[in-house]
């Protein structure tokens, strides 16, 4: 009989992952760029807005790949760098600190994930095949995908949220994340979103505008 995920227990999961080529930032601290208690604040975090998701109706589960070394290695926050942390307190009702010392660092692709979200007025949860930042082997500032042990350990955590905060439906943004998706959340629809880095930036946005019913936004350009 499986046991009973709760918001506790499910950060407790992802927190206690460790790996080799992986920053668990619910558990490490960059000796470089975070403050002292800046694991400690990232769980705390993170266990508010399951919290506060699984207490909600959900429309969807927004699903990336991986964490990455200017994103959610420093916020601990799939698919948000520093920049746009505080869009995802506000959507929330949580505060949330900076954990790293110096400018805040932006992110290519979560800029344009929040480009859409910002316009976006339904509950949307977001999270990663994988949810921790491996990295390449003697660089722990690079991104590289996931392994295959490593995504099997995501789709079990991935499984356990889709229990816990029962979204509506998956949005995959990218292969790797309808791969996982199908495999795992089965009898939920899964949209398939194109990731918006490598060119995918226009195709990204157009579908999220037609799945959300968003208009294109209109520039306005003078003559003079």
């Amino acid at each position: 009989m499986k046991t009973l995920v709760t918001p506790k227990s499910f950060v407790e999961k992802v927190s206690s992952i460790n790996r080799e080529n992986v920053f668990n930032p619910y558990w490490n601290v960059c000796q470089k760029y975070d403050k002292p208690d800046a694991s400690k604040g990232r769980r705390e975090i993170l266990y508010k807005l399951v919290d506060a998701a699984s207490k909600m109706s959900i429309d969807s589960l927004w699903i990336g790949r991986d964490l990455g070394y200017r994103g959610g290695r420093r916020t601990g926050l799939a698919l948000t760098d520093e920049i746009r942390a505080s869009s995802i307190g506000e959507r929330w009702g949580v505060k949330i600190p900076r954990f790293t010392y110096g400018e805040p660092v932006s992110e290519m692709t979560a800029t344009v994930i929040w480009s859409m979200l910002s316009r976006i007025d339904e509950n949307i949860f977001l999270w990663n095949v994988f949810p921790l930042h491996p990295f390449s082997k003697g660089n722990s500032f690079s991104n590289r995908s996931h392994n295959a042990e490593e995504r099997k350990i995501g789709e079990e955590v991935l499984s356990d949220l889709v229990e816990l905060i029962n979204p509506k439906r998956i949005v995959a943004i990218g292969n790797d994340a309808e791969a996982s998706a199908k495999r795992i959340c089965r009898g939920l629809e899964v949209v398939k979103f194109r990731h918006p880095s490598y060119g995918g930036k226009n195709v990204f946005i157009q579908q999220a505008q037609q799945l959300y019913g968003v208009k294109p936004q209109v520039v306005q350009t003078s003559l003079f």
